[in-house]
């Protein structure tokens, strides 16, 4: 099987680029090219004639449906095009697309290989919630979709990949508490990774791991999310959830994917787009104007729906409490009007200030989200004030759309 797909241009001579082509298909192979744009060099007659002029037929009818024309996984799109036909952004729009297609991408000084994705020995549903960035409520829809699943009786665990992982795939029973997180904590881990929170406010068994750095097109360095797969498949599931951690992709091969984008440009630039492509439904955080939704459009197959997060408190607060609210985002907080509230908990050496006033104000129930700081400094300071905990739930509401009619679809078609 020939080996190259090549983007060109018309900026550059016929002549060149048949040169150019000539060595690329004796040293590699040539399965097709790809004619980008540009005129400089090269009229309608010259494309109308390309076996003349470059020694072989081109595809002219736009590079985003002859890539998908030309793919095959394990070839290499080789971009001999420049600027202005192709500038920085629009390389590595394309480059997106051939790592989605399965196949490289290479132009000078540069390579992109596709993430590599493990099969998982799982016959069940394999679902997986990703983002195009860090803090847009990944937790949040994994846990709501596993309590929908939940009470449909179909039996999910949560696997979730974090920084602050475990060094071995760690499994939380449902119905994990405040308790067990402060013994986690005084052993010397992390008590607010994501499974954690999965564990306890889904309400479902969830199995934590770990991943290191994050590339352009969402692949970990490094991660134990394969070994957590297997952990997962063992607990006689009936669905697996995986979820994603900042921009990085669970490295496993899933049936569904749902992507959450919180801002266009982490969407639509460098590669954001590359997780667009991959997703079956593309939530949309409500901030995001029309204009911006077009352009994710441009990238998305699946139906795109806005979304909103409602926190809301996961068990019942008694009447005259004094509340201090700590989360990672500012708010509004619908129904909630604490004493004090703290948008500090992933920003530590502002969070002590904010704790101060919660004792200043005798606060009595702290309620927080369960991130970053929650058990090791903001569950610690309650317990020492004799105040109580309390964790903060974020729902994910479609706004136009019915979010739970569509994430249950998702399974059923899996």
């Amino acid at each position: 099987m020939s080996s190259t797909v090549a983007l060109i241009d018309g900026e550059h001579h016929p002549s060149v680029v048949r040169g150019a082509l000539d060595a690329l298909d004796r040293e590699r192979g040539l399965a097709g090219v790809v004619f980008c744009g540009g005129e400089e060099k090269t009229g309608a007659a010259v494309l109308e004639a390309a076996a003349e002029h470059y020694g072989r037929p081109i595809e002219t009818g736009g590079p985003e449906a002859a890539l998908r024309s030309l793919a095959a996984p394990g070839r290499a799109v080789v971009d001999l095009a420049d600027e202005p036909v192709l500038p920085p952004a629009r390389k590595l729009e394309l480059a997106a697309l051939a790592l989605h297609l399965e196949m490289s991408y290479e132009s000078p000084g540069l390579v992109l290989q596709p993430p590599p994705y493990a099969p998982v020995a799982f016959d069940g549903p394999k679902l997986a919630v990703i983002a195009t960035g860090k803090r847009t409520g990944k937790t949040a829809v994994a846990g709501h979709w596993a309590r929908l699943l939940l009470d449909r009786g179909a039996r999910p665990v949560i696997v979730s990949m974090g920084r602050g992982g475990p060094p071995e795939p760690q499994l939380a029973r449902a119905g994990t508490g405040l308790d067990d997180l402060v013994s986690i904590v005084e052993a010397g881990r992390h008590g607010a990774s994501d499974y954690l929170e999965d564990a306890v406010l889904a309400g479902v068994d969830a199995v934590g791991c770990r991943r290191v750095g994050g590339g352009l097109a969402g692949e970990p360095y490094d991660s134990n999310v394969a070994e957590g797969a297997e952990l997962a498949a063992q607990q006689d599931r009936g669905t697996i959830v995986f979820e994603g951690s900042g921009s990085c992709i669970p490295p496993v091969i899933v049936d569904r994917t749902v992507c959450i984008v919180g801002a266009m440009q982490a969407a639509v630039r460098e590669l954001g787009a590359y997780r667009l492509m991959r997703s079956d439904l593309v939530l949309a955080a409500d901030w995001l104007d029309d204009g911006g939704l077009r352009e994710i459009e441009r990238f998305v197959t699946g139906p795109i729906m806005r979304f909103t997060l409602r926190p809301e408190p996961a068990e019942s607060l008694p009447d005259g409490a004094r509340v201090a609210l700590f989360t990672t985002a500012a708010g509004p907080w619908e129904g909630l009007d604490p004493l004090v509230a703290s948008a500090n908990l992933a920003r530590r050496s502002s969070l002590e200030a904010d704790l101060g006033r919660a004792r200043n104000e005798n606060c009595d129930v702290y309620l927080t989200e369960l991130k970053a700081a929650a058990i090791d400094t903001v569950a610690m300071h309650a317990r020492r004030e004799g105040a109580r905990v309390v964790f903060v739930r974020n729902r994910p509401v479609g706004l136009e759309t019915d979010l739970d009619t569509e994430l249950l679809g998702l399974h059923d078609d899996a």
